[in-house]
C-alpha cells in the first residue's frame, strides 16, 4: 500500500504535535499559499495541513472568501475551464445558464451545445496554440491574451466569451513538463444588444425598402395609388418590426400648418377625424411634436396635460416627428393600452424608422414631380406645334363669320361650329396640363398658388409667329386663354365676335398703324385692355403719342421681360378689368 501524500502549507516542524499519527505519510513542504495551489495543480495530495493560528494564512483565507463574495455578485458568467474543457468551477451567474450541476461536465455541454458565431470559433483550442511563457517573460503592458467568439444558445441567450488562459501565480515559476493548463471563461449576456442591432438593421433595412421605389414602379400610378403604396409600407413594416398595432401618420401643409391625416390604425373615430395644427399648445401631443420638432414620451396618459384621446383605452404613448431635411413635414404617434409601455430603445427604433418614412415621402414627392414635370412639358410641346395652326383656323373661320352673319345664317352657323371646336382643341390641350397636377399637395410642401393670371383671357396681334409662339409659352403658364392674330383685319373681327379680358397689338401690323388699331380694338372691344407692343424706340408716325391721348396707358418695348409683361397685364381677372373704359 502507498504511502499517503501530505502538502503541508508551512513548516512541518510547527506542526510536528499535528502529526504525529502522520509519520508513515509522505510530506511535501510549501512556503506560500500560492505554490500550494501550483503543487496541488502538478500532482495529487491525500490532505492539505496548514496552521489556522498562522495569520498570513488567515489573511489569505479572508481574501479568497471576499474574492468568492465578489465573483458570486458579478453578473457576468465566470468559469474555470481544465485542458479537456471541463468546469473545474462556476460563478452563480454562470450556473444560472446552465441546466443542472455545472461541475466536472463539459463546458459547452453544459450550456446546451451552443452554435459559435465567431470571430473566433474555437477559443480555448486557439489558447492552446499560444506558447505558455513564465509571468516575468510576458509584457503586462499587452495584457493578458483573449481569445473571443459568440455564442448563440438555443435562440434563448446570445454570450459574448472571451478566453484568457491562467498562468502561475508566481512570477518566478517555470511550467512543468506536462502541466495542463487552465482557462478563465469570461461570458457576457449580449442577447438584448443583439436583439437591438438586429432591430436596427431589420429598420435600416426596411427604410431601404421604403425608399426603393423606381420610376417605373409608379410610372402607371395616380397620386392616389401611391399614397396607398405608401401607406401599406408604413403600415406592414411597423406591425412587423415594431411590433405596435396603434398608429397614426399625419403630414404637415405648410401652407396651413394644418397636420392632414395620411394613415391610422386601431384610433378612435373622434381622433381619426380631430383637426390638428402644428402649434406647442392646444393640439395634442402630435401638434407640440410638429411644432417643437422634439419626440415626446407619455408613459401616462392621465397624468400628462398635452394628451389628447386617441386610442381607445390607451395608457402610453410615444409621437416623432418626420424631419427631412432638417424641417419637419409631419408625424409619426404610436400609442399602448399599457402604461410605461416605450423606453429609450423605443424612442430610438421610432426615430430612426420616422427617418425612412420621411425619406419615402419624399421619393414619392420627387418620382411624382418628375412625371408631372415630364408629361407637362409633352402638354407644352404639343401646344407649341398645334397652338398656331389652331389660331391661323380661329382666326380665318373669324373672319368669314363676319362677312357671313346676316346674310347666310346656315353658313354662319357652320362657320361658328368651326370657330367653337377651334376653341375646343385647345382648351382639351390645357385642360389635359391641368388633369396631371397632383390631385393634393404634395405632404410637407406649400400649396403652390393658383396662376396669378388664370381664365384670362387675351388676344395678341403680330405679324411674327415667334411673338405668338412665345405668347402662348409664356401667358399660357400663367393660365391665360391665348388667341392671336397675323394682322389687325383679323383681330378686329376676333374682337368684335369675341371678348377678350386684354389686347396685345404691334404698332407695325401688315394693314394698320399703331395708332389706327388701337383705336378700332377699343371700339370692338371697349372693355378689353388694350396694349400697344413695339421695337423700336422711334415712333415716326406718332402712333403711340396718339394714342397715349385716347387713353394708352400700356406699351411693350420688345424684347419685353417678363415683369413688365406681368405688370401690365395686373389686376386683371376673367370676370372684370379695372380699364375697362380708359384702355
Amino acid at each position: 500500500m502507498s504511502r499517503p501524500r501530505l502538502l503541508v502549507l508551512g513548516s512541518s516542524a510547527s506542526l510536528a504535535p499535528h502529526l504525529t499519527r502522520c509519520e508513515e505519510s509522505e510530506i511535501v513542504e510549501v512556503a506560500s499559499w500560492a505554490d500550494a495551489l501550483t503543487a496541488l495543480r502538478r500532482q495529487p495530495f491525500d490532505a492539505l495541513v496548514a496552521d489556522l493560528r498562522s495569520p498570513t494564512l488567515l489573511d489569505t483565507l479572508r481574501t479568497l472568501h471576499q474574492a468568492q463574495r465578489i465573483l458570486a455578485a458579478v453578473p457576468d458568467g465566470i468559469a474555470v475551464v481544465d485542458f479537456d474543457l471541463r468546469i473545474r468551477w462556476a460563478n452563480p451567474a454562470f450556473r444560472e445558464w446552465c441546466e443542472g450541476p455545472v461541475l466536472g461536465r463539459g463546458f459547452y455541454e453544459a450550456l446546451g451545445s451552443p452554435e459559435g458565431a465567431g470571430p473566433d470559433y474555437c477559443p480555448f483550442h486557439t489558447a492552446l496554440a499560444v506558447p505558455r511563457l513564465p509571468r516575468h517573460n510576458h509584457d503586462p503592458s499587452e495584457g493578458p491574451s483573449r481569445f473571443t467568439t459568440r455564442l448563440q444558445c438555443g435562440g434563448k441567450r446570445t454570450l459574448e466569451l472571451n478566453v484568457t488562459p491562467l498562468h502561475d501565480a508566481d512570477p518566478t515559476s517555470t511550467p512543468a513538463a506536462g502541466d495542463q493548463p487552465l482557462f478563465l471563461a469570461l461570458a457576457h449576456d449580449v442577447t438584448a444588444l443583439v436583439q437591438q442591432q438586429q432591430k436596427l438593421d431589420a429598420l435600416h433595412k426596411a427604410g431601404r425598402e421604403l425608399t426603393a421605389l423606381a420610376p417605373a414602379h409608379v410610372a402607371d400610378m395616380s397620386v392616389a395609388e401611391r399614397i396607398e403604396l405608401l401607406k401599406s409600407n408604413i403600415r406592414r413594416l411597423t406591425h412587423d418590426l415594431l411590433h405596435y398595432e396603434v398608429i397614426e401618420v399625419r403630414l404637415l401643409d405648410l401652407s396651413t400648418g394644418k397636420l392632414e391625416p395620411l394613415l391610422q390604425d386601431g384610433m378612435t373615430s373622434e381622433a381619426a377625424g380631430r383637426v390638428l395644427f402644428a402649434r406647442a399648445e392646444g393640439n395634442g401631443v402630435t401638434g407640440f411634436v410638429a411644432a417643437t420638432r422634439t419626440s415626446h414620451l407619455c408613459p401616462d396618459t392621465q397624468a400628462d396635460p398635452l394628451y389628447l384621446r386617441g386610442a381607445p383605452e390607451a395608457h402610453s404613448s410615444l409621437t416623432v416627428p418626420l424631419i427631412f431635411q432638417d424641417r419637419a413635414i409631419g408625424t409619426l404617434n404610436i400609442e399602448s393600452p399599457r402604461p410605461n409601455a416605450f423606453g429609450e430603445d423605443d424612442l430610438q427604433f421610432a426615430e430612426i424608422f420616422s427617418h425612412a418614412v420621411a425619406a419615402a415621402i419624399n421619393t414619392l414627392e420627387l418620382l411624382s414631380a418628375e412625371k408631372t414635370s415630364t408629361v407637362q412639358q409633352s402638354v407644352e410641346a404639343v401646344n407649341r406645334e398645334v397652338a398656331l395652326p389652331v389660331d391661323d383656323i380661329l382666326a380665318d373661320a373669324t373672319a368669314m363669320l363676319d362677312r357671313y352673319i346676316g346674310h347666310e345664317p346656315e353658313m354662319a352657323d357652320k362657320i361658328r361650329k368651326i370657330v367653337a371646336n377651334a376653341r375646343l382643341i385647345k382648351q382639351s390641350i390645357q385642360k389635359v396640363g391641368e388633369d396631371i397636377a397632383p390631385e393634393r399637395p404634395q405632404p410637407g410642401t406649400p400649396r403652390p398658388p393658383a396662376p396669378p393670371l388664370k381664365g384670362v383671357r387675351v388676344l395678341v396681334a403680330d405679324n411674327d409667329d415667334r411673338v405668338r409662339r412665345s405668347a402662348h409659352g409664356l401667358l399660357g403658364r400663367w393660365g391665360c386663354i391665348v388667341e392671336t392674330a397675323r394682322d389687325g383685319r383679323e383681330a378686329i373681327a376676333m374682337a368684335r365676335l369675341s371678348t377678350y379680358d386684354a389686347i396685345l397689338a404691334d404698332i407695325r401690323l401688315p394693314d394698320l398703324s399703331g395708332h389706327d388699331a388701337y383705336h378700332r380694338l377699343r371700339e370692338a372691344q371697349p372693355q378689353a385692355r388694350v396694349i400697344l407692343m413695339t421695337s423700336y424706340g422711334y415712333d415716326p408716325s406718332h402712333s403711340l403719342v396718339k394714342a397715349r391721348a385716347e387713353g394708352l396707358r400700356h406699351v411693350l418695348f420688345k424684347p419685353f421681360r417678363v415683369d413688365q409683361l406681368r405688370d401690365a397685364l395686373a389686376n386683371l381677372s376673367s370676370s372684370s378689368s379695372d380699364d375697362k373704359v380708359t384702355g
